[in-house]
Formats: structure tokens, C-alpha cells, sequence
């Protein structure tokens, strides 16, 4: 960070760089290369999902051995793609031994001259057909493996959507119905996804169990709160202690209706995920390659670099959005009036998932915009207080923007444009309060995700 930037004079700058920090720190590029096996006597398939899929097969197909074969496939969200390595992708002569050359423009090191694993695009948070596809190619591409082999699974947040597989006798539109039930309900993101991997072919360890006798190496990052494995993307590669009772619990609890197929096959257990113990699952490894904590404590030992102290509430957030918001505000404002329980200049971290529980159908705006209306409205106005929310993943739902920014005189800012914060709360449309008022953040994709990043600067 340039040392002219003054976080007393420049906050909304200061936050923006705090949060680029935190996006930088759980790039694949910087994070892959420990964590790579050597390669096999037999070949190296690659295979995985999620939102950061496609800077992860890049960052892979530019550190594996020129010499050595690579293939595969991963799906990731449309917009997700690095553009160097969709290029790539595209280039003549691609095949699995392409020589090497260039750099790779999403983070640093080595580039394939052509592209060794195929990435392909599907639609987040809810699935659709071309999800269903990959998904199916990928457990396609797992006959016929032998134990020479290894694949490479690159498994990160949005997964769950994008490995859109229907158990036996489900539909892709039963999948579709749920998922949004699911997104609208409140539920949390370890709820979700114990009822997507029981109602899924492919999730919940399904896939690991596919690809034996080969030896199964996952790479994760996460982006979920407590980072368990087998909830990262609804845990495509590793078991799952989770039953089909426990996803008719969930169900249950939130009122969520269910085709009768889906019904009988989580009543009978025949949609029973593979458990701890299973011998399919033996000699296979798990790394962590990004976490959110990482994220946090790199934009906390930036901010102490130029002598503002930081303070990290914690990784692993959930709850209510706009109440998760409020008690944000209400530590801010203890800063701010009674220097207490922190003295200022501070800035306060926060990470996890939060949840929106949906109830108007024509707003807009994601975690993050929700976090910031409740926060704003709780501070009031609180002199010396700016807050930045964003998701870390470039994107706040399904719009454009990854959160926004809360100022001092935001409130006022908006009352003078004839808006009240609290109606564009009620109506769930954090995005139009934001936009307006020009305070969006929006960084485009950032190929990677490891979830909600919050942060208070209290001067």
C-alpha cells in the first residue's frame, strides 16, 4: 500500500485495499504449488467445481511438469474463467502434453502454452443444465482409472450449484426449486449443503468413491464457516457424517416441500451418502489451500503496517444479515464514543456466511448490501465510522457488485435523494440503496472465493 495513503483521510480507499489484500492472500497461483503431489507411474486426471474451479486448473496446469500428462475437466461459475487462461484454453495444438511458455496473468509463475484442462461454465447459485452436464462428464471421465493413477480435485465454495446432478429419479427443475427454497429460507450454508449432497450423484463423497482405485488428492478453499471438508462445496471428495434423517430435519424446519421421490429416497436412506471408515476413501489426502482466517489476518497485518491496530471478531460469522449488521454497529459505535472494549484508530475484521432470509420478490442485492443496510441504519451517522462488506468472490448475490461501502454520512446522503434506508431493507434491495448512492463495490470476478470479508474503520 502507498504510503501517502492516509486511512484518516482516505477511508474508503484504505478499506478497498484492505479488501484487495484479503482477496490476494487466497488466490490459487500463491497457494497451489506446496500442496502439489509428484506425479504418478499412471496419468493425472483433474476434475472439480466451484467458483474459484477455473484459477485453480490454471494455477495447476502451470505448475505440473511439462513432461508429465494432465487432463481434465472443472466447472466454474460463467464470468469465472481467468481470461489468460480461457485464451489458453483456446489456443491451437492444445492437448494434454502442451509445452510450456509465457505468464500466467492471475498471480504470477509459469504458464502452459496451451491449456491442459478443459474449464467450462455453469450458472451460480442456482443450477442449470450446463452444470448437469459437467457434472456428469466429470464422473464420465472417472471410468477406467487404475491405481497408477492420481486426480486432482480442485473443490472451492459454490460447488454445490455447480455440480448439478440429480440423484436417481430427481430432476434438474426438482434441484432447481429446492436450491432456491434453500437460498430464500435462512437457512445456514452447513444446512444447504447437507440437503444438496443427500438429494446429488455426485456430491457428499460420491465422486471420491467413483474415482477409486486411484488415489484422490483435494485441494480445497474454503469458504464456509469452521472450514470443514465435507461442507466445502457440499464435500464432492470426502465422506460425509451427515444422513439422509438429518437433511429431513433441515427440510422440515424450514418448511420446504419436496418432490415424493426425493421423499422415499431420504426416508428409505437410499440416498445415503458414503461415511468415515469407507475403504473407498483410503490413502486419499486433503489440503486447505486458502481459508478465510488467512484472509483476514493478511489485511490485519497490513493495516498495523501503517499503525492502525486491527482486531479479528472471527472467521466463521453466520446469522441474519442485517442483525449481523447491527451488533457490527453497536461495537463501532463503543469504539467510536467510549474507546472501548478497543481504542481507536482501529479497524474491526470480520469473515464467515451470512444469510438473507428473502421476503420480497423484487429486491436486490446480496449478504453483504443486507449486512450494510443494518449496519448503516444501527450507526446512525456515528462520526469517524466506515464500513466496507463484500464477498470476496467478486459477486453479492447475483449482481454485479462484490458489496459496498458505509460512510458517516450515508444516511443523510440518501435521505437527501429522497430515500429511506429502512424501506430498501424491508424489501430486501440493498443493491438499488447502494447503487444509487454510488457506493458500490465492484471489482469483477476475482477467481477466487473465500466468503464474506467485513471490515470497520473507526478513527
Amino acid at each position: 500500500m502507498s504510503a501517502a495513503l492516509d486511512p484518516r483521510t482516505q477511508p474508503r480507499e484504505f478499506l478497498r485495499v484492505l479488501y484487495d489484500v484479503a482477496v490476494a492472500r487466497a488466490l490459487p497461483a500463491q497457494n497451489t504449488a506446496r500442496y502439489l503431489p509428484p506425479p504418478p507411474q499412471g496419468r493425472t486426471l483433474v476434475l472439480g467445481a466451484g467458483k474459484a474451479g477455473g484459477a485453480m486448473a490454471a494455477a495447476v496446469d502451470a505448475l505440473w511438469p511439462e513432461d508429465a500428462p494432465l487432463s481434465g475437466l472443472v466447472v466454474t461459475r460463467y464470468h469465472h474463467v481467468p481470461p489468460a487462461y480461457k485464451a489458453l484454453m483456446s489456443a491451437p495444438g492444445r492437448d494434454a502434453a502442451a509445452p510450456r511458455g509465457g505468464a500466467l496473468q492471475t498471480g504470477g509463475g509459469p504458464a502452459p502454452a496451451a491449456g491442459r484442462i478443459e474449464v467450462v461454465e455453469a450458472s451460480h447459485p442456482v443450477p442449470d443444465a450446463a452444470g448437469e452436464r459437467a457434472a456428469q462428464r466429470i464422473l464420465d471421465l472417472t471410468q477406467g482409472l487404475t491405481v497408477d493413477d492420481l486426480v486432482l480435485c480442485l473443490v472451492s465454495g459454490g460447488a454445490s450449484a455447480l455440480l448439478s446432478l440429480p440423484a436417481p429419479g430427481l430432476s434438474l427443475e426438482d434441484k432447481r426449486a429446492i436450491n432456491k427454497a434453500l437460498l430464500n429460507s435462512g437457512a445456514a450454508i452447513d444446512e444447504m449443503n447437507c440437503v444438496r449432497k443427500h438429494l446429488s450423484a455426485i456430491k457428499g463423497g460420491r465422486l471420491a468413491a467413483r474415482c477409486a482405485p486411484a488415489k484422490v488428492v483435494t485441494l480445497l478453499i474454503s469458504d464456509v464457516p469452521g472450514d470443514a471438508p465435507e461442507v466445502i462445496g457440499s464435500g464432492p471428495t470426502v465422506p460425509d457424517s451427515s444422513t439422509c434423517a438429518d437433511a429431513l430435519r433441515i427440510l422440515q424446519r424450514y418448511g420446504i416441500s419436496i418432490p415424493a421421490a426425493a421423499r422415499a429416497g431420504l426416508d428409505s436412506g437410499a440416498f445415503e451418502t458414503p461415511k468415515p471408515g469407507d475403504a473407498r476413501f483410503a490413502g486419499h489426502a486433503v489440503h486447505m489451500i486458502a481459508t478465510p482466517q488467512q484472509s483476514l489476518e493478511a489485511a490485519a497485518e497490513l493495516a498495523r503496517s501503517v499503525g492502525i491496530e486491527a482486531h479479528i471478531l472471527s472467521d466463521e460469522l453466520e446469522g441474519e444479515s442485517r442483525e449481523v449488521g447491527k451488533v457490527h454497529a453497536a461495537l463501532a459505535r463503543a469504539v467510536a464514543r467510549r474507546g472501548t472494549p478497543f481504542a481507536k484508530p482501529c479497524v474491526i475484521l470480520s469473515g464467515g456466511e451470512t444469510t438473507v432470509t428473502v421476503k420480497s420478490k423484487g429486491g436486490r442485492g446480496g449478504r453483504a448490501g443486507e449486512f450494510l443496510l443494518g449496519c448503516a441504519i444501527a450507526l446512525q451517522g456515528q462520526p469517524g465510522v466506515h464500513v466496507l462488506a463484500a464477498d470476496t468472490d467478486g459477486i453479492d448475490g447475483i449482481e454485479d457488485n462484490a458489496g459496498a461501502i458505509v460512510t458517516p454520512d450515508t444516511l443523510a446522503r440518501a435521505l437527501a435523494a429522497g430515500m429511506k434506508a429502512g424501506e430498501y431493507l424491508d424489501r430486501n434491495d440493498a443493491y438499488s440503496f447502494f447503487h444509487a448512492l454510488g457506493d458500490l463495490v465492484v471489482p469483477g470476478p476475482t477467481f477466487t472465493n473465500v466468503n464474506d470479508f467485513r471490515a470497520l474503520l473507526v478513527c
